[in-house]
């Protein structure tokens, strides 16, 4: 079978609507968001208590602006794409709140569609960030810290990002506890710690399901630019 052209700008927009989709399921049903945005959620949690109008879009700016500087330290140097990065970030924060009030519109009724409802998001979280990985364009600070230290350490991608998912959820329960009290859990349920382990293996069967389809070309020379 011949492979259709994918233009990777077109990967850009549609990982982050599926990013910010994926993640609005899995808030609606309150199962646990994905362990990659619990600490971005938990803190979003905590200071709209005193802030209500901290959405969790805004607390997304803000963690992934200190993951941004923590990429920059890791790897000892600024680069134009780091602050590309940020933009991603600003876009994807206005899309996830946009994305989780449409999704409170939907009407689910009983448990089964509740599951059904977060095993999908989760499955659109995942492609989403296969989506990412194949444009030039800069990520989100997540993605763009799982990209760059992988390479940089020579590191497989997939059980990097694994790993990286882990900590993010013991990150997460730890503020969880500090935030709310102890064995008090927010935005961390099982169904996170299913998402930690599933994550990763999900992307990589995501990714090869693309590549098997489609060829990712850019279709404007923007690329030097993100380098």
């Amino acid at each position: 079978m011949k492979k259709k052209v994918f233009y990777t700008e077109l990967a850009y927009i549609l990982g982050l609507l599926a990013i910010a989709w994926g993640t609005a399921c899995m808030e609606r049903v309150d199962f646990g968001v994905s362990m990659v945005v619990a600490p971005a959620y938990i803190l979003h949690l905590k200071i709209s208590e005193f802030l209500p109008f901290f959405s969790f879009g805004m607390a997304e700016y803000t963690l992934q602006a200190i993951i941004l500087f923590l990429i920059m330290i890791i790897l000892q140097k600024v680069k134009l794409s780091y602050f590309f990065s940020f933009v991603t970030v600003i876009l994807y924060g206005f899309m996830l709140d946009g994305a989780i009030a449409m999704a409170a519109l939907i009407p689910l009724n009983g448990v089964f569609a509740k599951y059904i409802f977060y095993i999908v998001g989760m499955l659109i979280c995942s492609m989403g960030v296969s989506l990412v990985f194949h444009t030039y364009i800069s990520p989100e600070a997540y993605e763009m810290f799982v990209k760059e230290v992988s390479a940089k350490f020579n590191i497989d991608i997939h059980k990097f990002k694994t790993a990286y998912d882990c900590t993010s959820c013991l990150i997460s329960i730890a503020l969880s506890f500090l935030f709310f009290g102890l064995w008090h859990f927010e935005g961390i349920k099982l169904g996170t710690v299913f998402c930690a382990l599933a994550n990763g293996s999900l992307i990589g069967l995501s990714t090869k399901l693309f590549e098997k389809i489609w060829i990712f070309e850019d279709r404007f020379s923007f690329r030097k630019y993100f380098d």
